[in-house]
């Protein structure tokens, strides 16, 4: 299916980099490493509402000081808005999109699923601004993940006619991340498991594209004591470049992987290196795992 393996680590620039980040990162850097495979870092600064001025250039000093450096030019989504808006006129075009003026609220009340409450609208009625969906006609509900095995969601779900473009103006995560890794030629996609439900719409996507799929793997989410995974949302605290080795450590140890009695003696260098080769999937665990 795929020649030479290409992965990536795209943060969103909300916030600095934490733990959960960190493991997402280091997981997705060790695959690649291991495989011989290029690694990239793109920036998702797609949702200016969301994000943190400064925020992108402190998470690419916070790779480069844990030694996770990629190996072509970051790539920031803000840049491209001309390309999706081409992308999404060919899909316009294709007839596979209509207009949605629903609200969230509306949503809420029917369940929390859009039940296509806009498919026959007459286009001119519509509210402006309005979000454009996707006229999901063959979801996706199963794919078959590197670590968790066969996934499979909820069939309303992958079945949902999903948003391309928010009526903000805001083109919508599932399309730009699904044009990004097409047109970076990504294989291999590794990411916390918070991500597992939205896979099979961009799975979706890729079919209506006839795009190969890449390959997916969904890594543990490190979550609090009260059960929520550690985000930005949830003020998870910075990673403290002052411990970073010890940090790695914590972050392979959170990964199940083999713990050399040599680690406190190694450069960071070192220790992604021998990480890296002895990289072992089937040591990942499967759950969510407490952070303190």
């Amino acid at each position: 299916m795929h020649n030479s393996y290409r992965g990536r680590f795209a943060p969103s620039p909300s916030g600095d980099l934490h733990f959960g980040s960190l493991v997402a990162a280091l997981g997705s850097y060790l695959d690649a490493r291991h495989h011989n495979g290029t690694w990239l870092v793109r920036i998702e600064d797609i949702d200016p509402p969301r994000e943190v001025a400064g925020a992108s250039s402190a998470i690419l000093n916070t790779l480069e000081q844990f030694g996770l450096c990629w190996d072509e030019p970051v790539v920031y989504q803000s840049q491209r808005h001309d390309f999706y808006q081409s992308e999404l006129d060919k899909l316009i075009a294709q007839g596979v999109c209509y207009g949605c003026d629903c609200t969230r609220k509306m949503i809420m009340n029917g369940g929390g699923l859009y039940l296509g409450n806009c498919l026959n609208k007459d286009p001119d009625s519509l509210k402006t601004p309005h979000s454009l969906r996707f006229l999901n006609q063959h979801g996706i509900a199963k794919f078959e993940d590197r670590l968790l095995g066969t996934t499979t969601v909820n069939n309303d779900f992958a079945n949902e006619d999903f948003i391309l473009k928010r009526k903000d103006g805001l083109f919508a995560y599932q399309l730009v991340v699904v044009l990004d890794d097409i047109e970076q030629q990504i294989t291999d996609i590794v990411r916390g498991s918070d991500l597992l439900e939205v896979t099979t719409r961009q799975m979706t996507l890729y079919q209506h594209l006839a795009v190969p799929f890449a390959r997916y793997l969904h890594l543990p989410l490190a979550v609090t004591e009260n059960g929520l995974k550690l985000s930005k949302q949830n003020h998870a605290k910075a990673l403290n470049l002052d411990d970073r080795k010890e940090l790695l450590i914590q972050a392979l140890a959170f990964l199940g992987q083999h713990n050399s009695s040599q680690y406190q003696d190694f450069t960071i260098e070192q220790l992604l290196e021998y990480a890296s080769k002895h990289w072992s999937i089937k040591d990942i665990p499967k759950q969510a795992q407490l952070i303190a």
